[in-house]
């Protein structure tokens, strides 16, 4: 019978001192000193210590001891004891050694960084098992948690909108078509029109899921499967949302603060662990400031990361730009006055993490908009006909929630924040 796993490897803290607990993970290490013998197990939390000693072990778990391999996947019965010596603290002594699985040679060295990304990335499933992302996608869930609780604390309903579409959500051509039983059809880019509609029913909605970018990039920031985190409100503006997501990384400061020791010891570099104020800056004024820093850019021109990163000299490691050119923003981008419009991207440490803006509520105006990008409104009929049904004010967000964490964790590719990456050239596995 498979024993029940009590406690993580977390849990067991010297204040456990003489109780009975169950762990299971995988054999990080073994050390065979003579007469004491140490197993370190892993699990998703970590890291504890087994100590068998001679004369109080019993002889078979001894024996048990010398068949065991790095990686074998065993569960232990035993008494903690706390341990001035040992690991954090404290130790189990073994009662009971159960060997789940044998486990072979791993293909990678998961005990150093010396493999390289592309190398980690093709025996992903075995990269996982590394202290360092163990920690970095447990956190990503806490953080994912976090922007959950906002979104439900300010009356937003979680919603699920289609991956399989007719015709682009942008309006660009960059889309992955698939044959839809006896038509063609598209992964959805987006499900920004479907969350500006739900507006006019259910008011504030938002997503998390997969958004697919047929985009032949090949960089650091850039992924064709990404996991977006979209929100979209009724009768709210462009600073709603921005106040919306301040209040989102201040709860995320305050998690990464108190995940900071465990992220730190595995060597990641947690940013953004206080917060303060995040500065809006102007678009116009970021152009200024990058042309008195000698960056060769004009007002109409797109910002590139590394004119991104050099703004954090001026506005620190995050930071709001806001009243983009309407040409650089989708087509429902509400205009303010003239060429600006109701908008803004969320920049931290130099990566844009989130964009959004106030979007247009009338069907006349959003119809313009689409002509002067060259798009046909015909195309978007089945869009456009929810604006003279009483679609109401609403403004939301995008968030690449990938590059959040790149940019939260100090990671130097978007890959490492990513379980699978789907890129150009990477498929599988």
């Amino acid at each position: 019978m498979l024993p029940k796993k009590t406690h993580w490897s977390g849990d067991i803290v010297p204040e456990l001192h003489g109780k009975e607990v169950v762990v299971a993970g995988w054999v990080w290490e073994l050390r065979d000193l003579g007469r004491v013998k140490f197993i370190v197990l892993r699990d998703r939390e970590g890291f504890v210590q087994i100590t068998l000693k001679a004369g109080r072990t019993p002889e078979r778990l001894l024996a048990t001891f010398s068949e065991l391999g790095k990686e074998d996947a065993i569960a232990v019965r035993g008494i903690v004891e706390a341990s001035k010596i040992a690991r954090r603290g404290v130790e189990i002594f073994p009662v009971e050694i159960w060997v789940l699985n044998k486990a072979r040679p791993l293909p990678i060295d998961i005990w150093s960084e010396t493999p390289d990304l592309a190398t980690r990335l093709r025996w992903r499933s075995v990269d996982l098992k590394r202290p360092s992302n163990l920690a970095l996608f447990t956190a990503a869930s806490k953080i994912l948690r976090e922007i959950r609780e906002v979104l439900y604390g300010e009356g937003f309903v979680e919603v699920f909108t289609p991956k399989i579409i007719a015709t682009s959500t942008e309006g660009g051509a960059d889309l992955f078509p698939l044959m839809y039983f006896e038509r063609v059809a598209y992964l959805s880019q987006s499900p920004q029109l479907y969350k500006e509609q739900l507006t006019a029913s259910l008011e504030r909605v938002f997503e998390v899921g997969p958004a697919f970018r047929a985009e032949r990039h090949n960089t650091n920031y850039h992924l064709n499967e990404f996991t977006s985190v979209d929100a979209e409100a009724a009768f709210m503006d462009y600073w709603d949302m921005i106040q919306l997501l301040e209040r989102i990384l201040g709860r995320i400061a305050r998690l990464l603060s108190r995940e900071e020791p465990r992220l730190r010891e595995v060597g990641l570099a947690p940013r953004l662990t206080e917060l303060g104020s995040v500065p809006r800056v102007d678009y116009d004024e970021a152009v200024d400031a990058l042309q008195r820093a000698g960056y060769s850019v004009r007002r109409g021109d797109d910002l590139t990361v590394e004119m991104q990163k050099a703004l954090t000299k001026y506005y620190g490691p995050a930071y709001f730009i806001v009243h983009f050119p309407a040409l650089l923003r989708p087509f429902y981008t509400k205009r303010k006055d003239g060429e600006r419009t109701e908008s803004y991207d969320l920049v931290i440490n130099g990566i844009e993490v989130a964009s959004g803006s106030t979007r247009i509520h009338k069907r006349d105006e959003l119809e313009e908009e689409m002509k002067v990008r060259g798009l046909d409104p015909r195309l978007f009929e089945s869009h456009l006909s929810i604006f003279d049904l009483g679609m109401p004010p609403h403004a939301g967000f995008g968030l690449g929630f990938n590059r959040l964490l790149m940019a939260l964790l100090g990671l130097e590719n978007v890959r490492q924040a990513t379980l699978y990456p789907r890129d150009r050239y990477r498929l599988e596995p």
